[in-house]
């Protein structure tokens, strides 16, 4: 089930300096990578930027050639209704299975539709991918992102 629904995520160390999250979209944009998804939290120190693209692979190889420090974990998304419970009803049901949400993130797609990325803990993730499916959650399968 995870190969079906995991997706790869990219999180990216940045020193909290100025241009340093440029130089992450110039070396993404010079090799034809497309940001599909993207979270930011940031410190006084560092930020981590997460990143789910459309090639994840060579993403790796471009921003480590290019000497950043990342990550590559896996993470799951939900596509629900743009409206309001949608969240809390995922929730409910992670919650339900006594699985801890370690950090979420989203977007609005077309068709008044939202995709929810979850990053749970790895010992759970297909868990938590039964979970939702036993819920009739839809689940977004990585071809959504990737080319």
């Amino acid at each position: 089930m995870i190969k079906k629904y995991g997706i790869k995520q990219l999180s990216i160390f940045l020193e909290n300096r100025k241009g340093r999250l440029l130089e992450v979209t110039k070396a993404l944009r010079d090799a034809s990578i497309n940001i599909r998804a993207l979270a930011l939290a940031e410190s006084a120190e560092f930020g981590i930027l997460r990143l789910v693209v459309n090639n994840p692979e060579k993403a790796k190889s471009v921003l480590s050639a290019s000497g950043f420090t990342l990550r590559e974990q896996d993470v799951f998304a939900v596509e629900v209704p743009d409206e309001p419970g949608s969240f809390c009803k995922v929730v409910e049901i992670l919650s339900g299975a006594d699985i801890n949400i370690d950090y979420t993130y989203a977007f609005v797609g077309g068709g008044k539709k939202a995709v929810l990325i979850f990053k749970v803990p790895s010992e759970r993730l297909e868990d938590a991918i039964k979970a939702l499916l036993d819920s009739s959650m839809t689940l977004v399968e990585p071809v959504f992102f990737y080319d």
